[in-house]
């Protein structure tokens, strides 16, 4: 049940990082947001940006964002909850059992089931990354430097990046069934956005089909860290989806050289 007082017309925003960032990646996002007169959040998870040195558990990450969207669920009367990689995941799993008015949930970059040999793979490559001198700074450093925009890198190394996460987070992530959670969401509005050249886009025709209100978008050329990547194709993105849930029939401008995007509705 909608709360009385927000402006029902105007979710709010909470938008959730990935695996060794921090809330910093969306700066680019949140000022476009605010600058549009939306309330805005952007948390770091258990184990990143300011809150490195916790461990990550999935309960944690729950109530850290239970409670900044019911927070400001009580200022807008809705939420949007944005997601990327390990944000996704989090935001589908929590949007699937909360009582807090949901406007919709766009989950990026999480297009793959957490189990099996996908997240098998992942921990072999994590335990390695772990057992350099550095625990991957180098290779972190490298890699923003060589596939982000100056921008993007620059955001990204913001928050500073979370070295000793991985192992506990992917751990977290088992029980984690994105398919089922969009199918509990039911009529809830479910956006899946992924880089055309992502790993983790596998099963995005699946989390489509489970979706009763939901639309892929595919970014061309475009790999896994969409938002960095591609920050003003992402930003027009989280607007379009705002403008449905809002019910405008003419979608805002979002300025800036973004690319064009592919979007696969239901």
């Amino acid at each position: 049940m909608n709360r009385p007082g927000g402006d029902l017309n105007r979710p709010g925003v909470v938008l959730l990082h990935g695996l060794r960032g921090s809330a910093s990646l969306w700066r680019q996002q949140v000022e476009s947001l605010r600058t549009a007169g939306y309330r805005v959040e952007a948390i770091d998870l258990p184990g990143h940006g300011t809150r490195r040195g916790e461990r990550f558990t999935l309960a944690g990450a729950v109530a850290l964002l239970e409670s900044a969207c019911d927070r400001l669920a009580e200022l807008t009367g809705t939420v949007l909850v944005v997601g990327q990689s390990l944000g996704g995941y989090v935001g589908l799993h929590w949007a699937a059992r909360t009582r807090v008015p949901l406007a919709g949930v766009l989950a990026a970059a999480c297009s793959t089931t957490p189990v099996g040999p996908a997240l098998g793979g992942y921990r072999l490559m994590a335990g390695a990354v772990a057992l350099l001198p550095d625990k991957g700074a180098w290779l972190n450093d490298r890699m923003a430097a060589l596939t982000l925009p100056e921008q993007g890198a620059r955001d990204a190394a913001a928050g500073g990046y979370a070295l000793d996460v991985m192992q506990d987070t992917l751990r977290a992530l088992r029980p984690v069934r994105p398919i089922e959670d969009i199918r509990a969401l039911g009529a809830v509005p479910v956006w899946i956005v992924n880089g055309a050249l992502d790993h983790f886009r596998a099963q995005e025709r699946a989390y489509l089909r489970a979706a009763q209100n939901g639309r892929l978008v595919v970014v061309p050329r475009v790999k896994h860290l969409v938002s960095l990547e591609a920050p003003v194709a992402f930003t027009r993105i989280v607007f379009e989806m705002l403008d449905h849930v809002e019910g405008r029939r003419h979608p805002r401008h979002v300025s800036g050289s973004a690319g064009s995007t592919r979007a696969h509705r239901r």
